[in-house]
């Protein structure tokens, strides 16, 4: 749904009652809440304003232009946190001090409330999947307007209505979507040029750190059908780099939404063949995916990207750990010896890729021998890009029962990782030094007007003198300057 064209909204008086199914059901409030806001902001003379704010992944960003999809329709207008009169968190809850990150924007929002009689706050996400987190809130936020979770980010309109109607707080979170109704939500995209793909929710992986299966359920994978179609309408609207999101995209095939005769005529279907169909859709240039589990890539996988150009030459393989005792008491289901062979078949099919990771330190039990482990992956792959972190631990998961490691060893441990990290890093990005390669134009660069800032397919940014014209076009670039994990270049 286009959020610049209002006829998509139905006409309020043309109802005689509420419809039940969907999305008529959203179109309707969505159309509600637009006549609402045109009559507050009359009777107090001003225009109404709204902020998303996100916390997390790529999959919650997505979700959040969906959010400012359904406020831009309505008639609000985008603002920042500290004036808008809406203010909606999608927050994630990956690790504690993201609650904590919360709890403090909300206690600095309780005083402007009290000062603007048209705010409004929502909370979403992660979050708010966990029963005792919605209790918190319920009891210690009580001037929280609206809680809802990543299943009910369709319902936003509906929600507000009720609000607006009894002046009550409103929670409504499901445990599970009911429905996808991804191709049916008015979306407002951070880039014009490019945008993300939810093609499954969940995970079924229960790594023993982590809470996302918790809050997002098992997995659930779209029909094809459904992603082709969204990729199609991205292409018309003049997109030309898609991202296939999901917690972990090489199980994608698992336990359908919908029914599909793509599938009934080819059940093995799956996420390489997923990604071979979305590279035929006109228009798109450029398919990213994001997550690959180590466990389950398979060379079927690596083929597809080596025989089509349209796929970018980028893989984010999270290792966590090089230990094959952690990883076990992680439940990662690999070792380090198979993920090594991993990534040499990899190097061998795209010698051009860019492999970055995700690295846990401090997890329960690492001793100093583990980590050296983890430290010898990164030597032994050279990773372009290393995400580091330090071990969270989350109630409710395995882990957090288990014995921890001091914090000073922890940190100490982690800034010799980052040492290793950025050294093995700029000597694996450097390779490109003096190459011309094509780069998507992203934005002005923040630090320089007379500079803009884009990316290469294997997702290296690189900053050159431009224009703001050049914005979501493809230009060859020289590369001339390596900075770490990124270029300097001028543009041929």
């Amino acid at each position: 749904m286009d959020i610049l064209d209002n006829s998509n909204l139905p006409d309020i008086s043309a109802f005689s009652f509420i419809p039940t199914d969907e999305p008529a059901r959203q179109s309707y409030y969505m159309a509600l809440l637009k006549k609402t806001f045109e009559e507050r902001q009359n009777l107090i003379g001003r225009p109404l304003t709204y902020a998303v704010i996100t916390f997390g992944c790529q999959m919650n960003a997505h979700d959040s232009e969906k959010l400012e999809g359904i406020l831009s329709l309505t008639g609000l207008t985008a603002s920042d946190e500290d004036t808008a009169d809406i203010v909606i968190y999608n927050t994630c809850t990956v690790r504690e001090n993201a609650n904590q990150k919360l709890y403090g924007h909300l206690g600095q929002l309780k005083a402007k409330k009290k000062k603007n009689q048209e705010m409004i706050i929502g909370l979403c996400g992660c979050m708010m999947q966990q029963p005792d987190i919605v209790d918190y809130i319920r009891d210690k936020f009580k001037f929280v307007d609206i809680v809802f979770g990543t299943f009910n980010v369709f319902m936003l309109a509906e929600l507000l209505c009720r609000r607006y109607s009894d002046g009550k707080q409103v929670i409504e979170v499901l445990k599970e979507p009911i429905k996808n109704f991804e191709n049916n939500l008015p979306e407002k995209r951070k880039y014009p040029f490019k945008t993300g793909i939810n093609i499954m929710y969940g995970c079924n992986n229960f790594c023993t750190y982590c809470i996302v299966p918790h809050v997002r359920g098992r997995e659930r994978s779209r029909i094809p059908e459904d992603i082709i179609e969204e990729a199609e309408r991205f292409a018309k609207d003049d997109v030309t780099e898609v991202m296939l999101l999901g917690q972990n995209v090489n199980s994608y095939g698992v336990n359908y939404m919908e029914d599909s005769e793509m599938i009934k005529n080819n059940p093995d279907y799956d996420f390489p063949d997923l990604l071979r169909d979305v590279c035929k859709v006109d228009g798109i240039r450029r398919v990213r995916f994001m997550t690959s589990h180590p466990k389950d890539l398979s060379d079927k996988l690596i083929e597809v990207i080596r025989d089509n150009p349209k796929v970018c030459r980028h893989i984010h393989l999270p290792i966590q750990a090089g230990s094959n005792r952690i990883l076990k008491l992680m439940n990662r289901k690999y070792t380090k010896e198979d993920y090594l062979l991993l990534v040499d078949k990899i190097k061998k099919e795209l010698p051009d890729v860019s492999l970055t990771t995700d690295i846990m330190v401090g997890f329960p039990g690492e001793t100093e021998e583990d980590f050296l482990e983890t430290v010898d992956v990164v030597d032994k792959v050279g990773y372009d890009q290393v995400f580091t972190f330090i071990y969270s631990r989350r109630s409710g998961t395995p882990a957090a029962e288990w014995e921890q490691v001091p914090e000073d060893v922890v940190k100490e441990r982690f800034n010799r990782l980052l040492k290793k990290v950025s050294e093995r890093a700029a000597e694996r990005v450097g390779r490109f030094k003096n190459t011309i390669n094509e780069v998507l134009v992203e934005d002005v660069d923040s630090h320089d007007e007379n500079m803009v800032t884009g990316r290469m397919s294997n997702n290296t940014i690189v900053h050159f003198k431009g224009c703001k014209d050049l914005i979501g076009k493809y230009v060859n670039v020289k590369l001339t300057e390596e900075k770490g994990f990124y270029y300097i270049g001028e543009m041929v």
